[in-house]
């Protein structure tokens, strides 16, 4: 697991515009799994645009924070999860 802020964000440029499965911790017992495409980062933030026939919203955002304390989990299609 990447343990600075600075190297997930560079771990995910290389992964603009892959297919992901998101993996957030919602509550006590409960874990969402929302599917999208990774789009933009930002100094802060990443933003993924889901799939509107799984989804309410068009995009989600999560800061790298959340990567880093395991508040969250990526999967992408195909490769080793990040």
């Amino acid at each position: 697991m990447p343990t600075s802020i600075i190297t997930i964000k560079h771990k995910l440029d290389s992964h603009l515009g892959d297919t992901l499965t998101v993996v957030a911790q919602a509550g006590r017992k409960k874990v969402t799994k929302r599917r999208g495409v990774l789009r933009e980062t930002f100094p802060a933030v990443f933003v993924v645009d889901l799939d509107q026939r799984q989804n309410n919203f068009k995009h989600v955002s999560y800061s790298y924070t959340d990567l880093l304390t395991k508040n969250i989990a990526l999967k992408f299609d195909d490769k080793a999860e990040t």
